[in-house]
């Protein structure tokens, strides 16, 4: 049993469909007092808009909702390119951005773009060094030269900076790549599907190890579950007993009322009520 102590956020996982739809999910959502919204990132998909056009357009939309890419496919999306990109977006956003990551999947779409096809181990290597990449883009050094296996910067000027400490939410399954995010990311993104609440804990657990080795205090690691359609009181365990501070629910705004009248309530004030008993 694990609870890291952290508030209690809510957000929306919107499909990205080439439509009006996700604009008006989007503001919907900012309306009723959501946290966040994530949008998944598949440009093969043919029915899709661009997820980070997507993302631009929501934010300036909406007045208080935190958008990301959930997570953003790093094969097609040069870190140098996508740090710019999110600081850019964070600037006009007045501070609404976080930066979901994924090392790749879905291989052939990836291909069929002229993206590179990595192995495991590679896609999680490149990954690490892209994470290195987009920290030195948003320093506002300048200079800077980075001599990686996959990504190099010869000389590069960073900036603009984003407006606050923009985190880097990955992705992650594995033992290697949840190392990574002990030691060098700030969220951890895993969805209801792939993992089980078991899985939750045993994810947590290696989180915390790196992170401490590290010399990182394992409470700064938001923990956010793409968690679909849940109930209260599951919601209520993954909070109290796996971990688990944000959860993104469905997109259908007639759910997404009752979501937020009902449920949310209800998560939160227990929630707050077994902290307090368990404190005494």
């Amino acid at each position: 049993m694990v609870d890291y102590r952290q508030p209690v956020r809510f957000g929306v996982f919107i499909t990205p469909e080439a439509t009006e739809r996700p604009l008006q999910q989007a503001v919907v959502a900012d309306e009723l007092g959501f946290d966040v919204i994530g949008v998944q990132d598949h440009p093969y998909q043919r029915r899709f808009y661009d997820t980070w056009t997507l993302l631009t357009a929501m934010a300036m939309r909406t007045e208080r909702i935190t958008v990301f890419p959930d997570v953003a496919n790093l094969p097609l999306r040069p870190p140098a390119m996508l740090a710019k990109a999110a600081a850019t977006l964070d600037i006009l956003s007045s501070g609404r951005l976080e930066l979901g990551l994924g090392a790749g999947g879905f291989w052939d779409g990836i291909k069929a773009y002229n993206g590179p096809v990595r192995t495991p181990a590679e896609s999680v290597s490149a990954l690490e060094e892209a994470i290195q990449v987009i920290r030195l883009l948003w320093s506002g050094q300048h200079g800077i030269r980075f001599a990686g296996k996959y990504y190099q910067l010869e000389g590069t000027h960073s900036g603009p900076v984003p407006v606050h400490p923009l985190g880097m939410w990955l992705g992650a399954y594995r033992p290697r790549m949840l190392s990574i995010i002990g030691r060098l990311a700030d969220g951890w993104v895993p969805s209801l599907g792939y993992v089980k609440p078991p899985d939750l804990l045993e994810g947590n657990r290696r989180i915390d190890e790196a992170a401490r080795t590290a010399g990182r205090d394992p409470r700064s690691i938001r923990r956010v579950l793409n968690a679909g359609y849940v109930d209260a009181e599951t919601l209520i365990a993954l909070v109290t007993e796996y971990g688990m501070d944000t959860f993104l629910v469905a997109d259908d705004p007639d759910e997404m009322r009752t979501f937020m009248s009902e449920v949310a309530p209800r998560v939160r004030e227990e929630v707050e009520t077994q902290r307090s008993r368990r404190a005494d």
